[in-house]
């Protein structure tokens, strides 16, 4: 089989490119408006060709590719929107997905893959999701959803996203990308490893096993901003680097950084966060890609037609991670059509205009875990990442101010340098505080 290829929009720093690449796919055709982005992607892949802007993009410039993929902007879908309100696909940034909507319809690619914040199921009651269905339903394709999370697939980061596959003419294949045919096993205490750590030395860094979710942002300190991942030391901390990042997502190291001579070190560190936060996580898209590449092989032998709505009914066999007493099951024109309120389990499929829904776990059935400490840097980087003893106390006051509970070496470096009282912590408190719920942080966006 001769290598089935890629076109990738909203490209950003290559992470469905990268991904793809990885599971034996070729790319040769890339779209992204922002300038640090493209020149990221022009130093991976200088002889492909890349568009600047998908509104004006003519259909005959796509390549004929067999996978469309792309995350979709997710400003206006995600809840760290906070009082500036979701605007969900009626927004200027994720309503986007409807231009590359229209371009599918021209060019009918086989495979759509896409990734999107968790908040796109619920965005304006869930009537942004029904519609996404219903455009990609009425283009003849079969569409299966699945939230998976990066922290069970060998990066050390809760960065759980919703995946779409959109396959034409074939619920079987569109199911069979995200749904394996066994249910994965629960896994126990998650919570833990944002609060407890396996390396502890006199002068090195002490951070948690597990990341909180990678944001967009310029990277700097506020002082009020407790809830992104910090490294601690015995007296100090600091934020995470470009490095650490890239690796958190899975790229290979210093992929970002570009040494352009006409951006100071701290403006590329900052577009580097700001890209690196935005990206999908290349570990994922991997196992994706690798499932959908076997799907491409079973497809091209394979002569069947799925002419009825109710296929994917009589299928449920294949993909038992969507039985259970909680699954539904519904029209989707129904859903779309009524003034009630939509609520959308983490996975699906949807077929003409059926679909079938259920709460599954985020993970594989093989779950591939990994320590944050295995990607920190052992050197203590430049002093520009750490935090000023003002940035401290601020942080420990907002925390306090909130009644929330840090990772205990955390805690009690932001205390050291901050000059307060420091709490020992004994093995015990640690283990103890481990099991303490942290709303609004696991599964963050």
């Amino acid at each position: 089989m001769k290598k089935p290829k890629v076109a990738s929009f909203f490209a950003g720093i290559g992470g469905f490119d990268l991904g793809f690449e990885q599971a034996g796919f070729e790319v040769d055709f890339q779209c992204e408006i922002l300038p640090f982005c493209r020149s990221v992607l022009q130093h991976h892949w200088s002889g492909i060709p890349c568009a600047t802007d998908i509104t004006s993009l003519h259909p005959d410039a796509v390549s004929e590719a067999d996978v469309w993929c792309g995350g979709f902007p997710c400003q206006d879908l995600s809840v760290a929107r906070g009082s500036k309100g979701r605007h969900g696909l009626n927004g200027s940034r994720s309503g986007l997905f409807f231009r590359l909507a229209e371009l599918a319809k021209i060019r009918k690619p086989r495979i759509i893959l896409m990734e999107n914040v968790h908040g796109l199921l619920n965005a304006n009651n869930g009537k942004d999701f029904a519609e996404l269905l219903y455009t990609l339903s009425e283009l003849n394709y079969a569409v299966s959803w699945r939230l998976l999370n990066s922290r069970y697939f060998g990066v050390p980061q809760s960065r759980p996203r919703i995946y779409i596959c959109a396959w034409l003419n074939n619920p079987i294949s569109a199911g069979n990308v995200l749904f394996e045919n066994r249910i994965p096993i629960p896994l126990k205490n998650e919570r833990a490893a944002f609060l407890s750590t396996s390396w502890q030395q006199d002068a090195g860094p002490i951070p948690p096993k597990l990341a909180f979710c990678l944001a967009a942002t310029s990277g700097r300190h506020t002082g009020t901003d407790w809830s992104r991942t910090y490294i601690p030391y015995i007296d100090a901390v600091r934020r995470l680097t470009p490095l650490e990042c890239e690796r958190l997502q899975g790229f290979p190291d210093h992929w970002t950084k570009l040494h352009l001579a006409d951006i100071d070190v701290e403006k590329s560190d900052s577009l580097r966060y700001h890209a690196l936060g935005n990206a999908v996580s290349v570990a994922v898209v991997k196992w994706v890609a690798e499932r959908i590449r076997e799907q491409l092989i079973m497809d091209a032998s394979s002569d069947l037609t799925f002419n009825t709505d109710k296929f994917i009914i009589n299928s449920l066999e294949k993909w038992p991670v969507l039985h259970g007493s909680k699954m539904i099951s519904n029209k989707l024109s129904a859903v779309r059509d009524s003034d009630e309120k939509a609520v959308w389990p983490n996975a699906g499929i949807v077929w003409q205009d059926t679909f079938i829904a259920n709460g599954v776990y985020s993970s594989p059935c093989e779950p591939v875990h990994s320590d944050l400490i295995d990607i920190v840097e052992r050197n203590k980087p430049d002093l520009r990442y750490f935090l000023s003893p003002n940035a401290a106390e601020g942080i420990l006051r907002r925390v306090d101010s909130q009644n929330r509970h840090l990772f205990p070496h955390l805690r009690s470096a932001l205390e050291r340098l901050s000059e307060r009282p420091v709490n020992k912590i004994s093995n015990t408190n640690t283990a103890r505080q481990c099991e303490i719920t942290l709303p609004g942080l696991l599964e963050c966006v």
